[in-house]
């Protein structure tokens, strides 16, 4: 399955209803005012424009995601390596740690995930 496009104002709009959906476009809307300082009507056209891209549903007034945040995000990464890095998973990890030191427990959690992929489990 194809993830549609979720774009950074949207994307900040999909962490708060993911964090509280299934959610009343009423209660969308203060939400989007309070943290995002959106007024009403902008809330309600991301809604039908992430609706009509197969990100959400609006259902009776009752809004929840058909994207899951793991989906978007793992989109997103896809998308950045194939076009920056022409598809390298290893030399997009080469450039992320060259500017950015992992914590040992990082590493750990690293170095867990490659070793459940070799064993044909990711989890």
């Amino acid at each position: 399955m194809n993830t549609p496009k979720i774009h950074e104002s949207e994307y900040r709009f999909c962490l708060i209803l993911w964090e509280h959906e299934p959610v009343t476009t009423v209660e969308l809307v203060k939400l989007c005012q309070q943290q995002l300082e959106w007024k009403r009507t902008t809330t309600y056209t991301v809604i039908k424009r992430l609706s009509e891209r197969g990100v959400l549903q609006n259902e009776d007034g009752v809004i929840t995601s058909l994207i899951s945040k793991e989906d978007a995000q793992a989109s997103e990464i896809e998308e950045l390596v194939e076009k920056r890095f022409g598809g390298s998973l290893p030399s997009f990890l080469a450039a992320f740690t060259r500017h950015q030191k992992l914590s040992e427990k990082e590493l750990d959690e690293v170095q867990q995930m490659i070793d459940h992929i070799r064993k044909g489990t990711t989890s």
